[in-house]
């Protein structure tokens, strides 16, 4: 599944972006990742869509939008609904069936922050991001090993030649998304990602602000 002694896996975004089920698998294909975790924004559907792709690996998974930020929820069975607080969003995730991972802490329009992702009962925390800039993935990837929690790595690509971007490098032979997702929690995944740059982290936040806007004011 990969040339570097591991098998690369990503997660991105599917319904929130530009890819089509068939552009996933075949960008991972081709980027030679062993498996994804799509996780659409308070969406579920992507994993019945793609499990039975035969080429990837798909963990069934979402970014929930709780009440103070974004959570990423690996190995669920249902989908896990928004605007919670962050008890009730890892509670749910865990009653679930899956793990509730702290998103991209240090960013200012949709993360944790440092406070939340210490006190909550987080399963892990996504140490990388590719649309975070380096800045906020190096302080991420410090309060990762602070506390000592499994790790993910994320694209967040909301187009399919994103996808990979950032990912996590995992022991070869695993053949199930529950392999995978439990290479993960006992702590064998590691991280890698692009960041996002200058110019793209100031068209992000005017899209964000005007988004936010037409929102009425409320997180996505």
């Amino acid at each position: 599944m990969s040339d570097e002694g591991g098998s690369p896996c990503a997660h991105l975004l599917l319904e929130d972006g530009k890819s089509t089920p068939e552009q996933v698998i075949e960008q991972c294909v081709e980027k030679g990742l062993g498996c994804v975790a799509v996780t659409d924004h308070n969406e579920f559907k992507a994993f019945d869509i793609l499990k039975d792709n035969g080429k990837v690996i798909v963990i069934p998974a979402e970014e929930v939008s709780s009440a103070e930020g974004h959570i990423v929820a690996l190995g669920i069975d249902r989908l896990i609904p928004q605007g919670m607080s962050i008890q009730e969003t890892i509670d749910a995730i865990h009653e679930a069936g899956g793990y509730a991972f702290a998103a991209h802490p240090y960013r200012w329009w949709s993360g944790l922050g440092e406070k939340n992702t210490r006190e909550y009962p987080f399963d892990g925390i996504e140490a990388m991001n590719a649309r975070s800039i380096p800045s906020a993935n190096r302080r991420s990837m410090k309060l990762a090993k602070s506390i000592g929690k499994p790790i993910t790595a994320g694209s967040d690509a909301h187009s399919p030649h994103r996808i990979g971007w950032g990912h996590v490098t995992l022991p070869d032979g695993l053949e199930t998304w529950q392999e995978v997702v439990q290479a993960i929690m006992d702590n064998k995944a590691t991280a890698q990602s692009a960041s996002r740059h200058l110019g793209e982290t100031l068209r992000y936040g005017f899209k964000s602000i005007t988004q936010w806007i037409r929102r009425g004011f409320k997180r996505m």
